[in-house]
């Protein structure tokens, strides 16, 4: 039976309800809770799930989160039947603590007379902007706390977690995932976690050894230390863990080889050693884990061969070995568990006879991830494999000689590269996957013509292959096509022109790095959905069209290293989505567009034809990380403004990264960012901070407020016509990695401040008017001369020229300023002789043109000059 009852908390008077609390009064403040029977848990709990009534729906990272209040206030805990709250999966943002809970040290002091709490369950996860600086309010549920969910909240600030949580002796489960700790205390020996059998502390940042407290609690059946860094070998203290069923130590960077005791460990069901550095040959003795049902050894570096112990492994479902230094055969051993369902050996260097000997009992295969130049297929060609695959990865394989692989018509995912077709199996290959939701074709020798293709897979990612013939055609089902680094021809009308019945669902476009010619098409009306449009070195002339300005979705717009002209539609006004902008490498001309949306992460128009100043509105966009304007035509001074742009003063991690996430497929993807830093051309997955305005007409002097901009990793000023010195607060930049003010005509000397760039691997300052001693220290000192050079009065290493040290120096900072102030006064004294002259002139001239006496006066004299001249000369 439920009981209902009435509560009071002010402190939730936004209104916070959904399944397990409902409204029932107009006010806000009164709530219900119901109490229930929970089947997945060991005791009665009263569940109080918090979200927000009608909740309003944002996108993160595929999730749908509930945005309730901004704080947890601790009244909450003050509910007398309260035993188990949910608060994950919201927006909260802080603890709120009530006046008589200020004072942390309290908390836990036995003066102050408090109704401890009942909670046994409590779960903040899922709040990914909840950060708390110390947990000592969690005291109070100190006696009765069992289960403790925090995963993805910010601890960074609470260095004590461990000492505090120690201090719960009923905590049955904890787990931390991702919640920005970096403090273990690997040299403590001992935890007092008397009753944990749950832990997860994985995707923190540990960086130390394993540390010791936690090979104590044997109580432990579940152990996730995923993706903190800890590195060294595993201690053999290890087998303490008597009751482990599950162990995951993946993604970190311990090393060393696996012992030969870990197969004492007897009760583990999973064990998950992937994405480490362990080398040597892979323990025989693991065949002796005959409860394993999860085996991951990926991503490491062992040799040796598969052991055969394996098949003793009757029991496991999920076996992974992929990207190793494996050799040897494919034991047929493995072919006899007949529950798996997972089998990746790919990415090795595996070799033999493969056959469906190796598959004989593997009725419940699911995924199936195989692959190497080395292996020899000898399969029955009317073999019928016992197996219906829903995953299946090929690599360095002869489609000749898998006909079975036709014979699988539940798969979902279908991953073929480093392979060879023939022209023969197009027509077979197309028919039988159009069912198939992700097909993905790299790197693979595949001589088809793909002009009239119909496809149909949710997503078809075919990079590399050779393709030939015009585009094919989409139905309304595909959400991703990518079909770049092929030798397609032909216009873009066939795949976006053509008539369709249904609405086009398609979010991601690249046909980048053919041959296809022709204008770009008007029909971009048609795929108002698209979010990413890559048609980047083709062949393609014309315009931008302005139908392109309807696609209100679109994040990402590449259209480069083709012959566009033209100016920029203003259409392109209507994308205020836009993120990523790369237009380099066109004839585009007319002013730089002083309309670009205000989420732009990145815009890139170098190697154009734009003239004209740089826009302030440039300095409106916030959250710019790279700016590329160069090899243009611009004029006038650098913006004052560009210290407005934050992202390039704070640097944020979580704007460097751009992807695409695709809700359909549930599958995200990157874009890269091709870049030139460095000095040299690449794509960046992650973005640099860059700013590049080089070989412009750009001219004045570089405005101080750039220099505050200490996010910045490249800079690049040449080839214009700037003036005036180098700031000393240039030295604030501590995050630059290349650095170019060459071919100005910049003065006075290099600050000293600039030894303290300690990331600095490019520097260019060459052919400037820069002079005096290059400042000593490690870093300066690291480059060539070539850095340096075309500066006469500049000396010191690493120039031949030496620096006279008996001459007084001064100041770099004075004498940088006397220049400049130098320099002020050259420009005043030829400017009052220009307006002196012109004053003179105009005198003169006005007099003899207003009056006629004086005029014919001054003739007859010129007259008279002439005729005294001549006679003489005669």
């Amino acid at each position: 039976m439920v009981e209902k009852f009435k509560i009071d908390i002010p402190a939730v008077s936004n209104g916070i309800v959904n399944q397990y609390i409902q409204l029932l009064e107009n006010e806000g403040e009164e709530f219900e809770i119901e109490k229930e029977e929970l089947k997945k848990k060991r005791k009665r709990l009263v569940k109080a799930k918090v979200e927000k009534s009608e909740a309003t729906k944002v996108e993160a990272k595929g999730k749908t989160k509930n945005k309730a209040g901004s704080k947890i206030h601790l009244a909450l805990f003050e509910l007398e039947f309260l035993n188990y709250l949910d608060l994950s999966n919201n927006d909260f943002k802080a603890i709120h603590l009530s006046m008589d809970c200020q004072n942390l040290s309290l908390v836990s002091s036995p003066h102050v007379n408090r109704n401890l709490s009942l909670v046994t369950y409590l779960d903040l996860s899922e709040n990914e902007n909840l950060v708390i600086d110390d947990l000592r309010w969690l005291l109070r549920l100190s006696s009765s706390l069992q289960y403790l969910y925090m995963d993805s909240i910010d601890l960074h600030k609470e260095t004590h977690w461990l000492q505090i949580l120690t201090m719960f002796p009923s905590l049955v489960e904890l787990s931390l995932h991702s919640s920005h700790l970096k403090n273990v205390n690997p040299s403590l020996l001992y935890a007092n976690f008397t009753s944990l059998q749950y832990l997860d502390i994985s995707y923190n940042d540990f960086f130390s050894e394993l540390p010791i407290w936690l090979f104590n609690l044997s109580g432990l059946s579940f152990l996730d230390l995923r993706g903190n860094r800890f590195h060294g070998q595993i201690p053999e203290t290890l087998l303490n863990l008597r009751n482990l069923q599950s162990l995951d130590l993946g993604d970190n960077k311990l090393s060393e080889t696996i012992p030969d005791w870990f197969g004492r460990l007897g009760l583990l069901n999973k064990l998950d050693l992937s994405s480490n550095s362990f080398t040597g040959s892979i323990p025989t003795t693991l065949g002796n884990l005959s409860s394993l049902i999860y085996l991951d050894l990926s991503y490491n570096s062992f040799t040796g061969s598969i052991p055969t112990t394996f098949g003793n492994l009757s029991s496991l479902i999920i076996f992974r070995v992929s990207s190793n230094h494996l050799t040897g055969t494919l034991p047929e051993c493995l072919g006899q568990l007949s529950n798996l369902e997972e089998l990746n050996v790919r990415d090795n260097s595996l070799s033999g006879v493969l056959s469906d000997r190796n598959f004989a009992k593997l009725s419940k295969l699911q995924v199936l991830f195989i692959g190497s130049p080395s292996f020899v297929f000898d399969f029955d060609p009317h073999w019928i494999p016992p197996f219906e695959l829903q995953e299946l990865y090929l690599d360095h394989a002869n489609l000749k000689l898998l006909p079975w692989m036709y014979t699988q018509t539940s798969l979902f995912y279908l991953y073929i590269e480093n392979s060879s077709f023939t022209k023969e199996s197009k027509d077979i290959f197309w028919s039988w996957s159009i069912d198939i939701a992700f097909v993905c074709l790299q790197r693979n020798y595949i001589p088809w013509d793909m002009t009239n293709v119909l496809l149909n897979s949710k997503v078809v990612w075919l990079v590399g292959n050779g393709l030939s013939g015009g585009l094919p055609q989409l139905t309304s089902n595909v959400r991703i096509f990518n079909i770049r680094d092929n030798n397609l021809s032909g216009s873009l009308s066939p795949l976006l022109c053509r008539n369709m019945t249904e609405k086009n669902n398609l979010e991601y476009l690249d046909v980048s790095k053919n041959l296809l010619s022709g204008e770009l098409t008007e029909c971009w009306i048609n795929w108002k959905f698209l979010k990413h449009i890559n048609l980047g070195r083709n062949n393609l002339t014309g315009r931008i069209p302005q139908s392109m300005g309807s696609l209100t979705n679109l994040l990402s717009l590449h259209i480069y290293d083709t012959k566009l002209h033209g100016d920029i539609p203003v259409s392109l006004k209507n994308c205020q989505e836009l993120v990523l902008v790369n237009l380099h490498g066109n004839k585009l001309s007319g002013n730089v567009p002083n309309w670009i949306g205000h989420n732009l992460k990145a815009l890139q128009l170098r190697s154009n034809e734009f003239s004209g100043d740089i826009p302030l509105q440039i300095c409106q966009l916030s959250s710019l990380l790279v700016l590329d304007l160069s090899n243009n035509k611009l004029t006038g001074s650098i913006p004052y403004c560009l210290h407005n742009i934050i992202t390039m003063i704070s640097n944020n991690a979580s704007l460097d990264e751009f992807t695409i996430y695709n809700k359909d497929t549930d599958y995200t993807f990157g874009i890269d960012v091709p870049l030139l830093a460095k000095s040299n051309y690449l794509d960046y997955y992650k973005y640099m901070h860059d700013i590049d305005l080089s070989n412009n007409h750009l001219s004045g002097r570089i405005p101080l407020e750039i220099f505050k901009l200490t996010a910045l990793q490249s800079l690049n000023l040449s080839q214009n016509q700037l003036t005036g010195t180098i700031s000393e607060e240039i030295g604030n930049m501590k995050a630059l990695e290349s650095l170019d003010f060459s071919n100005n005509t910049l003065l006075g000397q290099i600050p000293q401040s600039m030894s303290a760039l300690s990331f600095l691997e490019v520097l260019n300052l060459s052919f400037n008017n820069l002079k005096g001693q290059i400042p000593s220290g490690t870093q300066l000192q690291s480059f060539t001369s070539l850095s340096y050079m075309g500066n006469p009065e500049l000396c010191g290493t690493p120039l031949i020229e030496k620096c006279n040290h008996g001459e007084d120096s001064g100041d770099t900072k004075v004498m940088a300023e006397n220049d400049e102030k130098g320099s002020e006064f050259k420009e005043s004294f030829y400017m009052g002789m220009g307006v002196g002259f012109a004053i003179s002139f105009w005198i003169v001239f006005g007099s003899i043109l207003f009056k006629r006496s004086w005029r014919h006066a001054y003739f007859n004299f010129l007259y008279d000059v002439k005729e005294k001249f001549m006679s003489r000369w005669s």
